[in-house]
């Protein structure tokens, strides 16, 4: 089989998502399926083109121009699925559905091709809380053309457990991992003295980092032994990155809340290998979700560390390395991470090991013995 992975922007070193979407690739290839991925490229000049792998399918130009074009020209990307005889067409949403997307769809379903869109987070219109006006209109948009554009697809790969969604039949799989690119943690560092928590994210709402910080405020007003730093690793929107950190100087926290930026390669590995804890989702239900297997759980088992959330996550609920955090507004109890980690007799090994089934090769094999099936 040969398939076109389709994504609608560029890729960053020490963004999650860039990584996620490099590993299903890999995936699909491991599941032997030709697999070529197409994206959006500026170049150092500033011209913007849609690639497939190293070639270019279109160049749009430079300026305003080119980024409408980007959107909306898809003809260019047409001719290379026919011309090269692509047979599956995987397209990561990026929430973008308009007339244009609706009409390329159409005509890859006539020409027999198979459109699978994947569903990063299923619902996501409360996702724009803090959205500016651009993605405001985008989501306008598509909600407007999102149940024409699923007329054209034959299946939707979800990471909830709805068996439809916009009435298309869904692949329900899990976020998975390259447990070749990601690095188990170094050191053991069970310090009674100390403990790292560390919090990798595109800093969101929903991420709910807040929580951890006013627990760490609650904390810090008795005295206790045991010295509890946060590690925050990543961009986001700066306006809530900006409130976070006036969170922390306004509780007088600077010494104990670090904010590191985006970390990618050898410096996120060093930062890992302190980390004792991991700070996974903690306000989903800001964005009203309650289940989703999130890239960031996977990753922090992967890792070898334990770690806690709020949502439900099928794959994690009855491991004994994770500490549930309920679904609301309250502080976190930093007393209870310190109790529940000096208790925890499980080692980094054991906690990579009990995620095996979650490769990214088995998972994207669901979403091809899906399509095998229908054939039979």
């Amino acid at each position: 089989m040969k398939a076109l992975f389709l994504v609608f922007h560029g890729f960053e070193s020490h963004n999650g998502i860039s990584k996620k979407i490099f590993y299903q690739v890999n995936g699909m290839k491991l599941c032997g399926v030709n697999t070529v991925l197409s994206y959006l490229l500026i170049d150092k000049k500033g011209v913007h083109k849609r690639m497939a792998d190293d070639t270019t399918v279109e160049n749009y130009g430079k300026g305003i121009l080119a980024k409408i074009k980007k959107r909306i020209f898809y003809n260019s990307l047409l001719q290379y699925i026919l011309n090269n005889n692509i047979q599956l067409v995987y397209v990561r949403h990026d929430l973008n559905a308009n007339p244009f997307l609706v009409y390329f769809f159409k005509t890859l379903k006539n020409n027999n091709i198979k459109v699978i869109l994947e569903i990063p987070t299923y619902p996501y219109d409360h996702e724009y809380l803090h959205a500016k006006w651009k993605d405001l209109l985008q989501n306008k948009i598509d909600r407007l053309f999102r149940r024409r554009l699923a007329k054209n697809i034959f299946r939707i790969v979800t990471f909830t457990d709805l068996p439809k969604i916009w009435g298309v039949p869904t692949i329900r799989i899990s976020n998975g991992i390259d447990f070749n690119k990601v690095r188990i943690k170094q050191n053991d560092n069970n310090s009674k003295e100390e403990l790292n928590l560390i919090g990798v994210a595109d800093i969101h709402a929903w991420h709910g980092f807040d929580r951890v910080i006013r627990g760490l405020a609650d904390y810090y007003k008795g005295n206790n032994p045991v010295k509890v730093y946060f590690h925050i690793i990543g961009g986001g929107i700066n306006q809530l990155v900006n409130e976070l950190k006036h969170l922390t100087s306004e509780n007088k926290l600077d010494k104990y809340v670090i904010f590191h930026g985006p970390q990618s390669g050898d410096n996120l590995n060093k930062l890992f290998d302190i980390a004792n804890f991991g700070i996974a989702s903690l306000a989903r239900h800001r964005s009203k979700i309650s289940n989703i297997k999130t890239l960031k759980n996977r990753e922090y088992a992967a890792r070898g560390i334990p770690f806690i959330y709020s949502e439900i996550d099928s794959d994690f609920e009855n491991m004994p390395y994770i500490l549930k955090a309920p679904a609301n507004e309250d502080a976190i109890n930093i007393q209870e991470i310190i109790d529940f980690y000096a208790k925890l007799k499980i080692s980094a090994q054991e906690i990579r090991n009990s995620i095996s089934h979650l490769s990214w090769e088995k998972q994207m094999q669901k979403v091809i013995d899906s399509i095998s099936s229908s054939n039979t």
